[in-house]
């Protein structure tokens, strides 16, 4: 099964919920998980076969969160080497902000101009939506997982 490590994104503490999550749904189909809150350039490239999943939420400007912002800002700033690396999106937002996703599309756009892979779409959970969540994350994992190079469905 793959190695995956979740970069953690959170104001209020809901991406970091959605990314335990994650990582419970992901290790009950036998991957290896790693959360990192505060991640850094150096966790990016420190072993390339290990597959990254970005869990942001977004502030009510559309900025990325305090403990993500500086890894955007390293990734724009030194270019680390991560071409083909492979990634996928978990985005939180609040639609009723003009902002509603920026934070999630700006890491996702630096990942891309930097050569990464991202493994199907991105999950865009709105709190104004009415939809729970959780039960979308799962959702969405169950059909994330299954795209991973190792993800035959269980």
């Amino acid at each position: 099964m793959s190695q995956i490590q979740i970069l953690v994104g959170s104001v209020t503490g809901n991406a970091e919920s959605i990314a335990e999550l994650a990582a419970e749904e992901l290790q009950r189909k036998g991957h290896q998980i790693s959360i990192n809150n505060f991640a850094q350039v150096e966790d990016l490239v420190r072993s390339p076969d290990e597959i990254l999943l970005i869990c942001t939420s977004n502030t009510g400007a559309g900025d990325l969160p305090d403990n993500l912002q500086p890894l955007y800002v390293q990734m724009t700033r030194e270019y680390p080497a991560i071409a083909g690396r492979q990634y996928g999106l978990i985005n939180l937002g609040d639609s009723s902000y003009t902002t509603f996703g920026e934070a999630g599309q700006a890491i996702d756009d630096a990942f891309a101009d930097l050569g990464a892979q991202r493994i199907g779409e991105p999950l865009v959970l709105d709190a104004c939506s009415g939809d729970d969540p959780e039960e979308s994350a799962r959702e969405w994992l169950e059909q994330w997982a299954a795209l991973l190079p190792d993800g035959a469905p269980s």
